[in-house]
């Protein structure tokens, strides 16, 4: 049995979780988590209900959560900075019973000094699960949602298994999480890391200097990241000479979003063939691994299937050879439902039973997947596909270039014509020209007809703390041609 309440038992003075010095030991984890699990169930929360946790990085984070997965209950982290409508709408959706949050006026909330108290009552335990919202990059967010399986606390080695074989997890693990705890990556890796031992390190929000002096300060051995998180600390260099990886770092593994070759590149440089690359989702349909050597030999690769099998489908569910282009689909055991949106579910299965999280891609002749972008964000102009993750990946090679974000505007003539933002990492002295030069420089790597009409510059590229970019929304400000920035091509300066 592998779960924090058996830690408790042989090692409670362990650290589970640490945050800004704190320490959560995995004696007063199991302690306190029991007794709100007891006080939910007094609550009305029977196997199979919904509570909803509304918390920062925090001990009580993973008090409530632990509550949850033990007494057999889905629960649903949410960020506390959502807008009312987005945080009711979830609230709603998810008919959560308790709101496990600091802010007592939201209805049906529990503050965490109410979480022991004397109004408590026995409850089985049996492993509940997370019910997590997609980023609603593509319209409200839905639930994503697993069937429980009634089975005793500690019995599901899935994610335990991966954790060792692929990356070397076990209790000796120090686990740095610079990322918002709310979210599927941080919040799964976490709870696996405490269901094998080991000891958990957050950040109260990622800041680049702080991440890299987690590192040392705390021994970290095992990391997760988003590649928009190691251009932050990247940038750091511009400022003096980067720190070395600690002896200690063995394994940094990043996903969430895709990441260009160039950027990678430098952080095996940095860092050494330390990096793990895995490509998963909300919905944990398929997983593919990777690690340093290689992705060298398969740069760009996200890496071949672990306990699923890779099909690319065409467009009617047809299969297509090694190197051509199409749906991403896994075949697997693992199974779950959007909740309250069984449609949803359905558009996602092939013909033969596959599931896709949405995106495209292809397989080499030895298995390795690589992507080439979200079905939803292809853009297509006079009739030809346009990936942005190749157009991005090629922007970022530009050392001028801190991030950027590609998409497609309406045009007139071509259906849709290629829009680029970019961050710097400086500010032009004359916007027109840098727009002309990167527009230039970018003409040597992809084809005429991928080059972005024209760039804007930004302060910062919007991204979720995924790091993903809410492109719907930059479609939408960007389908007003007076907002699109400068020509990225001589022939229309003029």
């Amino acid at each position: 049995m592998s779960h924090p309440h058996a830690i408790a038992e042989t090692a409670p003075d362990r650290a589970a979780f640490i945050l800004d010095g704190e320490t959560l030991t995995y004696g007063k984890l199991a302690r306190r988590s029991t007794c709100l699990a007891g006080r939910l169930s007094a609550l009305g929360c029977k196997r199979g209900d919904t509570v909803a946790i509304i918390l920062d990085n925090s001990a009580d984070f993973f008090i409530g959560a632990w509550a949850a997965q033990m007494s057999g209950l889905y629960f649903v982290p949410l960020s506390q900075r959502l807008a009312p409508p987005e945080r009711d709408y979830i609230l709603s959706d998810s008919g959560a019973k308790v709101v496990l949050s600091e802010d007592a006026d939201l209805p049906r909330a529990l503050v965490p000094d109410h979480w022991e108290d004397s109004e408590t009552a026995q409850f089985e335990r049996v492993e509940g699960s997370d019910m997590l919202y997609t980023s609603g990059t593509t319209g409200r967010p839905k639930g994503v949602k697993r069937p429980l399986s009634g089975a005793p606390l500690g019995s599901d080695p899935r994610r335990l298994n991966r954790a060792r074989d692929l990356f070397g997890m076990d209790a000796d693990t120090v686990f740095l999480s610079p990322a918002p705890l709310y979210h599927a990556a941080p919040l799964r890796w976490a709870m696996t890391v405490q269901r094998l031992g080991g000891t958990v390190i957050a950040l109260r929000r990622f800041d680049a200097r702080a991440a890299l002096e987690a590192l040392e300060t705390h021994c970290v051995t095992h990391s997760q990241w988003v590649p928009t998180m190691f251009s932050r600390m990247l940038a750091l260099g511009a400022d003096g000479p980067l720190p070395a990886n600690p002896a200690s770092h063995i394994c940094a593994i990043h996903a969430g979003a895709p990441c260009p070759p160039e950027l990678k590149r430098r952080m095996i440089d940095w860092w050494g063939p330390i990096l793990h690359e895995y490509y998963s989702g909300t919905e944990a349909v398929g997983f593919t691994h990777i690690d340093s050597q290689d992705w060298l030999a398969h740069p760009g690769s996200v890496g071949r299937a672990y306990g699923s099998t890779i099909h690319i489908l065409d467009d009617q569910d047809n299969p297509l050879p090694p190197g051509e282009t199409g749906r991403v689909f896994f075949e697997s055991r693992a199974g779950h439902a959007y909740h309250n949106a069984p449609e949803k579910g359905r558009s996602a299965i092939s013909r033969q039973g596959y599931a896709t999280m949405g995106d495209i891609g292809f397989l080499d002749e030895d298995g390795f997947l690589t992507l080439t972008d979200r079905a939803s964000f292809t853009i297509i102009s006079g009739g030809a596909n346009i990936y942005p993750a190749e157009v991005e990946a090629a922007l970022l090679a530009n050392p001028d270039i801190v991030d950027c974000a590609v998409f497609g505007v309406p045009d007139a003539d071509m259906g849709q014509v290629v829009q680029a933002i970019v961050e710097l990492n400086k500010k032009p002295a004359d916007e027109a020209e840098c727009a002309a030069d990167i527009g230039e420089k970018l003409s040597r790597q992809v084809a005429v007809n991928k080059l972005p009409r024209r760039i804007a510059f930004v302060d910062r590229v919007p991204r979720l703390e995924t790091g993903k970019v809410r492109k719907r929304d930059l479609m939408e400000t960007y389908a007003d041609p007076a907002k699109r920035g400068h020509p990225a091509r001589i022939s229309e300066t003029s």
